[in-house]
């Protein structure tokens, strides 16, 4: 395992002296598929994200994204706030020892940062970024039980709650270079909002997963500092 470590140093530092990257694109976008999870809801979202960004010269990046996600999961009494519950108790002894509120969810975010890139091995960048996040959801509640309809009531007059919240991120991820002008683009990013605070007891955390090709085009700006 040593050995290894010391190999994989060594190739590294050999990548960093005599490998560099000799174009880097004044634009680039990417555009793929996406996965965004929040544990503490047990929701898993699909999607796709887009992104467009500017670099500034070799290292810094500015620019921005938009992703949509949609899925499903169901809402604990216990993830509620303490004033719904409440408003719950009255149905609680007909909604059984575990009562859960299942619910669709459409979520768009809409992210802007910095991004610091390491472009001293040719074909491989990496970076990191931290962001300011919009997250605005579409929750829609689903009644499968008569019981379960008079608690959506309570919660969602019409089965539907809606909100737009900022929030904050910090992520990375590396750039495989394909051509000059394409690169195959993979990223991770922690993201915390804190949506339907009158709702649910808990801000939300997750994570985003993004994977697709990445476009560059534009002047060289490789020399710039």
């Amino acid at each position: 395992m040593k050995s290894f470590c010391t190999f994989a140093f060594l190739f590294l530092l050999s990548c960093s002296a005599f490998a560099q990257q000799d174009y880097v694109s004044r634009y680039e976008g990417f555009a793929g598929y996406t996965y965004f999870t929040a544990p503490n809801f047990n929701l898993v979202q699909r999607g796709f994200n887009v992104s467009g960004g500017v670099n500034l010269n070799s290292w810094l990046t500015v620019g921005g994204d938009y992703s949509w996600f949609n899925g499903h999961s169901d809402i604990t009494v216990g993830e509620l706030t303490p004033a719904i519950q409440a408003q719950l108790v009255p149905l609680l002894p007909l909604l059984g020892p575990d009562p859960k509120l299942p619910f669709d969810a459409t979520t768009y975010t809409f992210t802007v940062g910095p991004q610091f890139n390491y472009r001293k091995i040719k074909w491989m960048t990496l970076f990191v970024r931290p962001v300011l996040v919009g997250l605005h959801e579409t929750a829609t509640l689903n009644a499968t039980s008569p019981v379960l309809a008079l608690a959506i009531q309570a919660l969602a007059p019409g089965g539907t709650k809606t909100d737009l919240q900022p929030g904050y991120g910090v992520g990375g991820g590396i750039d495989l270079g394909i051509g000059r002008h394409l690169g195959l683009h993979i990223t991770a990013d922690y993201v915390h909002v804190n949506l339907f605070s009158n709702l649910l007891a808990e801000a939300r955390s997750g994570v985003r997963v993004s994977v697709g090709p990445t476009f560059k085009f534009g002047r060289n700006v490789a020399n710039l500092h």
